[in-house]
This record gives C-alpha cells, sequence and structure tokens, in this order.
C-alpha cells in the first residue's frame, strides 16, 4: 500500500486531499495543529502537533512516503494577511515549516513533494489593471509581491527547487489563486472572499445590504475545491517541476461575485462598499502552463462551486442562528 503524508491536513484544502487519497488506497498519515474543523480526518494516522518544531518534524517524517503533501502554513484572508498586523508571523511561521519539512524530506528520501505556493507571489506591478493582471509563471521577477505572505511564498518556492537540483527531491511546486468550497473557514477573520460574501449573505434578511471592502471592481479568479486537488494530483504524479498556476481562468469583479452569490440565495439584498483591505487591483490564472505541461485545465464553472459553497455555509449560519 502507498503512503502518503499531508501536512496542514487539518486545514481546508489538505482535509479534502486526505479523502481523495483514501479514495485512491492510500494510507494517509496527516499533521496540523488541530483536528480539521467542520469534519472528522479520514486520515489513518492523524498528529496534532506544530510543523516549527523539529522534533516533532522527526517524528511526522519518519519514514518513506510516497507522496509527501506541503500544505501548512500561516495564512488566512485578506482582513489578515493586509492589515500589516501578523507580518512577522506569517513569514517566521511558514518559512520554519517548510525549512523543517525540506530537510527530512531529504532525509527520507520521499518520493514526491508538493508544495503549495500562491498566486500573491506575482508583482504587485504586473496587477494594477483589474481587467487585464499579468499572472503568468515567468512574470514572476523582478519580484514584487504585495504582501509578507507572498515574498514568504516566493522564498519557499526557490527552497524546495534548490532541494531539488541541489540534493535531487523530487519536489513539484504550484501556485494556488483563490481556493473555495465547503468545509472551509467562513468565520472569525481568515476566511477568504467567497466564504466570507456566502455568510454575509447568508445571515443577511431579505431586503438587507451587506458590505463589500473596496470599490469592488477589483478582481479575481476562483477555483473550486475539486478541480484544485485534481491539479494537485497530476502535478504531483507529472514529470513537470513547476511553478505552475493552479487556478480558475474566469475572472470576477467582486462586486460581481456578491451579486452571483445574492443570486444563489434567491434574497433580495443590495452592496455597500466600504473602505477595507483588498490586495492587488486584479488577479487572474493563467492557465497556458498547466494545459501545455498537463493537458489539463478545470472545467468547472465559479456558479455551479459558488451553489454548492453557499449552500453549505447557509446550513452552518442556520444552525449557528437556531
Amino acid at each position: 500500500m502507498k503512503k502518503a503524508l499531508v501536512c496542514g491536513a487539518g486545514g481546508f484544502i489538505g482535509s479534502h486531499l486526505v479523502k481523495r487519497l483514501k479514495r485512491e488506497g492510500f494510507w494517509v498519515r496527516g499533521v496540523d495543529l488541530k483536528n480539521p474543523e467542520y469534519d472528522v480526518t479520514n486520515a489513518d494516522d492523524f498528529i496534532i502537533g506544530d510543523l516549527r518544531n523539529q522534533d516533532l518534524c522527526d517524528k511526522v517524517l519518519d519514514q518513506y512516503f510516497d507522496e509527501v503533501y506541503q500544505l501548512a502554513a500561516d495564512m488566512g484572508g485578506a482582513g489578515y494577511i493586509f492589515t500589516g498586523e501578523n507580518d512577522a508571523n506569517v513569514m517566521h511561521n511558514s518559512a520554519l515549516i517548510n525549512l523543517n519539512i525540506v530537510e527530512r524530506a531529504v532525509k527520507q528520501k520521499a518520493g514526491k513533494l508538493f508544495y503549495s505556493s500562491s498566486a500573491c507571489m506575482y508583482p504587485a506591478y504586473n496587477q494594477e489593471d483589474p481587467d487585464n493582471p499579468k499572472c503568468n509563471e515567468d512574470s514572476a521577477y523582478p519580484a514584487a509581491p504585495d504582501s509578507e505572505y507572498g515574498w514568504e511564498k516566493l522564498f519557499s518556492e526557490r527552497l524546495y527547487l534548490a532541494f531539488n537540483r541541489n540534493y535531487g527531491l523530487t519536489s513539484r511546486v504550484a501556485r494556488f489563486h483563490n481556493i473555495f468550497g465547503p468545509l472551509g473557514t467562513w468565520t472569525g477573520g481568515k476566511e477568504k472572499a467567497p466564504a466570507a460574501l456566502c455568510r454575509k449573505v447568508a445571515e443577511t434578511p431579505d431586503g438587507g445590504t451587506i458590505e463589500v471592502w473596496g470599490d469592488g471592481k477589483q478582481t479575481r479568479s476562483f477555483l473550486f475545491i475539486d478541480e484544485c486537488l485534481e491539479g494537485i494530483i497530476r502535478l504531483t504524479r507529472s514529470d513537470f517541476t513547476g511553478p505552475v498556476n493552479i487556478g480558475s481562468e474566469e475572472m470576477v469583479s467582486i462586486n460581481q461575485l456578491a451579486d452571483m452569490i445574492i443570486g444563489i440565495s434567491g434574497k433580495n439584498i443590495s452592496v455597500k462598499n466600504i473602505s477595507g483591505p483588498v490586495g492587488v487591483r486584479g488577479r487572474n490564472s493563467d492557465n497556458k502552463l498547466i494545459e501545455e505541461k498537463l493537458k489539463w485545465k478545470p472545467t468547472q464553472t465559479l456558479i455551479e462551486g459558488l451553489t454548492i459553497t453557499y449552500n453549505w455555509i447557509a446550513q452552518q449560519v442556520n444552525t449557528k442562528m437556531a
């Protein structure tokens, strides 16, 4: 039986990935600071612990794994990343995790190692026009991410690629573009835009108003979790190292995103734009490289994923309010 390790298995993407690997017949070890928040883990072995701790990493990576997925990071939505209040923790915590994991992956001669980077590492100067952002993979340099989160992701990309060159670590690097879906964080300050807007709409009565940060003209693309998992698996098992984008090319403004969610809800709700952290003006996945290298691209529409996600979050809200 093949073995897989999922670091960050208590998080949104990690918990979904564990399920996917179990369906494929893997024996799976998960590790995180916490259990999955909205579901029971499917991992065969789940270790609660801090991957910044070297002793824990020795315990976690104590054997050969056919596949290692490094998703663990200090992260959150715009309200966490762009205020500046969490910059030191974001950089220190995530970098330390990656330094620990990469060293032990080499020691145990891990089969394939997937690292989840982020589109936040792309230069801010290429994302000033909300209608024409430039996020193709070779546009990363000269580097100028809009946040310390993006700078740390850029450093860690280079870390895994350097270990690939110098130590023969079979690493794979992907840049995620706004992954969303059910069983993800939807309240508390670390939630991302789709979940935050779904929550606001679910909590707002018919005829009410929701607040949206910024002028609402800033653009993004959003990828449903199932598509993300497919991209992760295909990249990990391919002969392509990356970095490569894993995201959707269906770009919308944040106000358009809000309107789509309101439409799904069936409510008559208006949008009020207010001041708040927003990040770059425009960002959209460029999928030319992943199509070329993996012969694959996401196909699910945004509205399909949003419908599933809104219904799940509305259920959480109704349960909480009951």
